[in-house]
């Protein structure tokens, strides 16, 4: 009985427990003074005070809602000024580094419309990486220039995109009194099949094939006590070629009447048969 009276005492009973934690703070003394020089020295020496489940100030838990909520209120506060930063910023450079074609038509200010793009609308129109100027002269006032379309999965695509680009520039370009035409010449890349090569793993491997010319836009400008007429010439489509992108773009009025057709070869040919029959059958009655 002796053992198990003297085993009992090492143990703390509920009541004295609880009032021994009652006593105890964060750093884990009872003593005030103590407790007070143990908070100083962790301080200094920048060291995180534990937290006490049974502290009234901050229990554990407590106050992790306030602080998951400021976390995640000052992540999108500050992802939001990050992207409108940059997106104001981009937008400075842009406007910045784009030629002004209305003003200057030169080589530097034509490679630099189309390497940076050119404001169209509302936006900019982006050129193709890969582009060359032939020439872009204000004395003999034309601008000319290739490109290699290394986007586009067919010819639909290609015809979609480039009439977009060559509008963008040239309209532009045509706003300087200096320049009365602008060519725009679009080349792709094609395997041994005659198939679009293009650009694979997010564009950062670029296709390697035979640059084959696509299509050609010619925009000249004429000037009379009228006004101001602008005219779209396409050329280099081939009749196969023609023939799918009209099946593709049907829906689109504008676009079919701008396409090269082959109705009129066809009209010529039934006419000319008709003709023939008329002869052979007026020769025959007489």
């Amino acid at each position: 009985m002796g053992f198990h009276k003297a085993k009992h005492k090492k143990f703390l009973s509920s009541d004295e427990a609880e009032k021994l934690f009652e006593t105890v703070d964060e750093t884990g003394h009872s003593n005030k003074e103590v407790a007070e020089i143990q908070r100083k020295r962790r301080a200094e020496k920048g060291n995180a005070q534990d937290v006490d489940p049974l502290s009234n100030t901050d229990p554990s838990g407590s106050t992790i809602d306030r602080t998951i909520r400021r976390t995640a209120v000052g992540f999108v506060v500050i992802t939001l000024i990050v992207v409108t930063l940059a997106q104001t910023s981009c937008g400075v450079i842009r406007r910045v580094t784009t030629g002004h074609l209305s003003k200057e038509v030169n080589i530097t200010t034509v490679s630099r419309s189309m390497r940076n793009g050119i404001g169209w609308g509302n936006g900019f129109t982006s050129f193709p990486e890969e582009f060359s100027v032939e020439q872009a002269d204000e004395s003999s006032g034309v601008v000319e220039v290739t490109v290699i379309d290394t986007t586009s999965n067919n010819a639909a695509e290609a015809f979609s995109s480039a009439q977009v680009q060559a509008s963008a520039l040239s309209i532009n370009a045509l706003l300087n009194p200096k320049v009365h035409a602008v060519i725009y010449h679009v080349n792709v890349r094609v395997d041994d099949h005659g198939n679009f090569l293009h650009n694979t793993m997010f564009g950062f491997l670029r296709p390697v094939g035979t640059v084959r010319n696509f299509m050609t836009f010619i925009w000249t400008k004429n000037t009379s006590d009228q006004g101001v007429n602008f005219t779209c010439q396409i050329t280099g489509l081939d009749e196969e070629t023609t023939a799918g992108i009209r099946d593709k773009l049907q829906a689109n009025l504008v676009l079919s009447k701008i396409l090269p057709t082959t109705q009129g070869t066809e009209d010529q040919k039934n006419k000319a048969a008709t003709t023939a029959n008329t002869t052979t059958e007026t020769a025959g009655s007489k």
